[in-house]
């Protein structure tokens, strides 16, 4: 594959995707689980905020991010598999049984959330039965602690261990490094160019497997994947970064599918 021509391709079909966008914006009515049209529907977790966090930046925590990460990285997912994939998330409970339809569970901003019991006993549940959570822009110590209470008692005794170059970065592309995806809010222009100064550091790739060796739980750790697929038509965001986070965002789907 020519990877330049690559970037501008999908830079290419994240703009025209969001200019569709933003002249037939979604409702979250339109969100709904349970009413399947495609054989493959990334679902994105809602969860209630712990009281500390307050309201999101102009939308729930559980959103950040949402519609424009999903209408532009979903339309990659179309233009480059064969998946017959939704053009945007469900947006579904852990207390929603149609939550076991969907083998791809996305959660943003875990460092906020706060789980009941139930939820927690669902989560594990759902994983247990073969879903794929895939956790994403949290950051720092006292987000980690937030998650990790939470995890660990959905699936106790399942350790967190730090994923190896095999297991995401070759399904269906080949990835030759590891790279911290930044927040667009972290982004600066000098006179080089534009630099990251991400508030933690180093990112870390982390999940969790099930008792036979399958991984359940794919943790992106003081990284921003979201962001990439939200602002692939914003100039100001690197191409290389939003065609990198692309392809790790494919290959999570196609393992999660696939294992």
């Amino acid at each position: 594959m020519n990877v330049p021509g690559f970037w501008l391709v999908m830079l290419a079909l994240a703009t025209a995707s969001g200019r569709a966008l933003a002249q037939d914006g979604p409702s979250f009515s339109d969100n709904r689980p349970g009413t399947p049209t495609h054989e493959v529907h990334m679902a994105r977790l809602v969860y209630e905020h712990a009281s500390h966090s307050g309201w999101g930046p102009g939308r729930a925590w559980w959103r950040i991010d949402w519609p424009e990460a999903e209408t532009h990285f979903l339309a990659g997912v179309a233009r480059y598999t064969a998946m017959d994939v939704a053009p945007d998330s469900v947006h579904v409970s852990l207390l929603d049984d149609a939550l076991f339809e969907h083998p791809w569970l996305f959660a943003q901003q875990p460092g906020r959330w706060q789980l009941s019991s139930r939820e927690t006993t669902r989560l594990g549940e759902y994983l247990r039965r073969g879903g794929f959570l895939v956790v994403d822009d949290f950051h720092g110590p006292n987000d980690w602690q937030v998650f990790t209470a939470a995890i660990q008692e959905a699936l106790p005794g399942r350790p967190i261990v730090d994923l190896d170059g095999e297991v995401l970065l070759n399904i269906h592309y080949s990835l030759s490094q590891r790279t911290q995806i930044p927040g667009r809010r972290h982004l600066y222009s000098s006179g080089d160019g534009i630099e990251v100064r991400m508030p933690y550091g180093p990112p870390r790739w982390r999940g969790i497997y099930d008792e036979q060796d399958r991984l359940i739980v794919a943790i992106n750790f003081n990284m921003d994947t979201g962001d990439a697929w939200e602002h692939a038509d914003d100039a100001g965001y690197p191409v290389a970064m939003t065609s990198y986070a692309y392809r790790v965002g494919i290959n999570y789907l196609i393992y999660a599918l696939t294992h």
